[in-house]
């Protein structure tokens, strides 16, 4: 039995379906990726799994538990730091981690806790008082104190400096390394990338893509990219029939194309064959990014009744 299920879910808000028809397994000590759009369900989904809002249709079970039928049960065993969340004002950092602790039978010991999420100078401070990143960093600590079997993270690292966001990843890796199963939000592709064993891509209420990030990048329209500046000009029909080619882009004289080694191979050839020297030639492999845009449409008129309910 997988960990974490979620077979069918379905919710929608005032007639509009949010999430509609999505399934995913997660696993026993695996770190689990949810990527999507503003607006896609992600957060929804979520919350379903932690059984702080009731499905309309569908299944979820945590360790086979119904998270919404069996709310404290389930709470025993996930932690969760939520997208958005608040604490009374005047309560200090000391207090909050010693309440959540006093929540759990088995807690961890909060002290090295706040020292690894750089919280052990702010104890005494005032929740009202922590800059956003500290806030983060409390609610980070909150859902790892009761010593859960698995931990929903949404957006862990939102509002966190480059070196803490990193120190964050470092202590979410030894989380799993201690056998903790992870369900992780976000919309950082490298966080996504270093962390996530497998990741399901969410695009208006549905999975678009379900892969590690490897395969995700593999099935990526252009899997690899090379861009140069021509020394002179070359004829768009030419570049539209290289061998596999997913895209081409024209920005200040700058040619960027997407594809294959095949592709690459294709228009070094063809710059050899019209005597044109590529300036500032770049090729790399497509990255997490590129895989999620390939998977990903923008809709400029989307409607994010997710967040505003």
């Amino acid at each position: 039995m997988s960990f974490i299920e979620v077979s069918d879910l379905r919710k929608s808000y005032g007639g509009r379906a949010v999430v509609d028809g999505v399934s995913f397994t997660v696993e026993e000590g695996e770190i689990f990726g949810i990527l999507g759009p503003n607006g896609a369900g992600k957060t929804t989904t979520v919350e379903c799994v932690e059984g702080l809002r009731v499905p309309d249709a569908g299944r979820v079970r945590v360790t086979g538990l119904d998270p919404v039928a069996q709310h404290e049960a389930t709470r025993r065993v996930l932690g969760a730091q939520l997208q958005e969340s608040e604490l009374q004002a005047k309560l200090t950092v000391r207090e909050a981690l010693e309440l959540y602790s006093a929540f759990y039978p088995n807690p961890l010991d909060w002290r090295p806790l706040a020292e690894r999420l750089g919280l052990t100078a702010k104890l005494t401070t005032r929740f009202a008082k922590l800059s956003g990143g500290q806030k983060q960093r409390l609610f980070i600590a909150l859902a790892l104190v009761g010593n859960p079997r698995a931990v929903v993270l949404d957006e862990l690292t939102t509002g966190l400096d480059p070196r803490a966001r990193r120190d964050t990843w470092e202590l979410i890796e030894d989380v799993r390394t201690g056998g903790v199963t992870v369900l992780l939000v976000t919309h950082f592709m490298e966080e996504a990338q270093r962390l996530c064993d497998r990741i399901a891509v969410i695009d208006k209420g549905r999975v678009a893509a379900l892969d590690t990030p490897a395969g995700l990048i593999r099935r990526s329209a252009g899997a690899t990219v090379i861009s140069f500046t021509p020394s002179g000009p070359l004829d768009d029909g030419d570049l539209n029939a290289l061998p596999a080619l997913a895209s081409v882009e024209h920005r200040d004289g700058r040619i960027t194309l997407s594809g294959t080694d095949e592709t690459v191979n294709a228009v070094l050839t063809l710059l050899a064959r019209n005597h044109i020297t590529a300036h500032q030639l770049r090729v790399h492999d497509a990255t997490l990014d590129d895989a999620f845009l390939d998977l990903t449409k923008s809709d400029t008129n989307n409607n994010t009744q997710e967040a505003a309910a």
